[in-house]
């Protein structure tokens, strides 16, 4: 036990002790000769260097009814496609924050920023061929840089863009997730599957290597160019983002379960969900006048229906009544750290509740 919490500790020496930016001759990886779609003097070394942290490439999976390695309160980030659920825990993300996955013949990306508090989805592809993606050792106000393996270009999470390389201005094409706590997870998804620990690396998996960093608001290991003060830094929020502006959602206001329909940037949305999760969809022509009401059915995987009897799952698609096999689209969204939000899309609105 002292051996794992003191590899955790060096490990978080060695992310606090760094913070040369992205010409220190520390780093490792970076494309210094390519311009940057970022300020380049505010790229940062993270410590480990590139693939210091390793992608799981090779993930294993357990059954739900077969986990023991979780708590009810652990935080997932879940993913639907094909009618196949996967979860991938924070405790296993935190240590590697990327998983180069598929399910069926569709191949993506799982990444998740610790730092930031985000995760994503995004097809493997990198200059029109499947690719995986690794730790580039850099990041960007605090938040995670890829890079995909087919180029060596580096993409900013956050930003949802290549930012430096041969695919500079590049966008990923997104995967819709979730993230919430493990109970409610497997609650919607009884037969999910699970990103285990046997990654075939030795990690204090359920020991954060960044110690109180999720939970002490006015701690930063890197500090972002911009500091908003409307919300505290790390409150976990819900986002969409549409081009370069923001609007977030809290989940204390989601209590209880709610539905709300509101409008921002010129386009109409509902966004569901309770005090553990939250997602958004874009209402087209054909449901702008449909009423919908929170319904949590775990046996059918619901969470919201609809005035004509259609129940929708948190994907956004019809599980049951006439329109099964339905669904809405969702747009850029993701749950993260106001501070981040607030760093990459300057001024985000705040939804107010009437």
């Amino acid at each position: 036990m002292k051996n794992y919490i003191l590899k955790s500790l060096i490990f978080l020496l060695v992310v606090s002790c760094s913070s040369s930016d992205v010409n220190s001759d520390n780093n490792q990886g970076t494309q210094n000769n390519s311009p940057w779609l970022i300020p380049i003097n505010e790229v940062r070394d993270g410590g480990p260097g590139k693939d210091g942290i390793p992608s799981i490439d090779s993930p294993n999976f357990t059954n739900a009814s077969e986990v023991n390695f979780l708590n009810d309160n652990d935080f997932v980030i879940g993913i639907v496609k094909n009618n196949e659920a996967k979860a991938y825990p924070h405790i296993v993300m935190d240590w590697h924050e990327i998983t180069n996955d598929a399910i069926g013949s569709d191949f993506f990306t799982l990444n998740y920023c610790p730092l930031t508090g985000t995760a994503f989805a995004w097809e493997s592809i990198a200059n029109g061929n499947r690719s995986t993606f690794g730790v580039s050792g850099l990041l960007y106000n605090a938040n995670l840089i890829l890079y995909d393996r087919n180029t060596d270009s580096n993409w900013s999470q956050l930003q949802l863009e290549c930012v430096n390389g041969q695919l500079i201005g590049n966008k990923p094409t997104l995967l819709n997730v979730v993230e919430t706590n493990w109970k409610t997870w497997k609650s919607l998804y009884p037969n999910t599957k699970v990103l285990n620990t046997q990654t075939g690396f030795s990690r204090t998996y359920g020991t954060s290597p960044y110690g109180d960093y999720a939970v002490n608001n006015n701690r930063f290991i890197f500090t972002p160019s911009i500091i908003n003060n409307a919300l505290p830094n790390k409150d976990r929020v819900y986002c969409i983002i549409d081009e370069d502006k923001s609007k977030v959602y809290q989940f204390s206001d989601f209590t209880n379960g709610k539905v709300i329909k509101d409008s921002f940037n010129g386009k109409d949305y509902l966004i569901v969900g309770n005090e553990n999760i939250i997602n958004a969809f874009e209402l087209t022509a054909e449901y702008q006048n449909t009423t919908f009401e929170y319904e949590l059915n775990e046996s059918e995987g619901s969470i919201f229906k609809d005035d004509s009897g259609n129940t929708w799952s948190i994907f956004g698609k019809v599980v049951s009544g006439s329109q099964t096999g339905n669904s809405l689209q969702n747009p850029k969204s993701v749950v993260s750290y106001w501070f981040a939000i607030a760093a990459f899309y300057p001024n985000p609105e705040i939804y107010a509740m009437p």
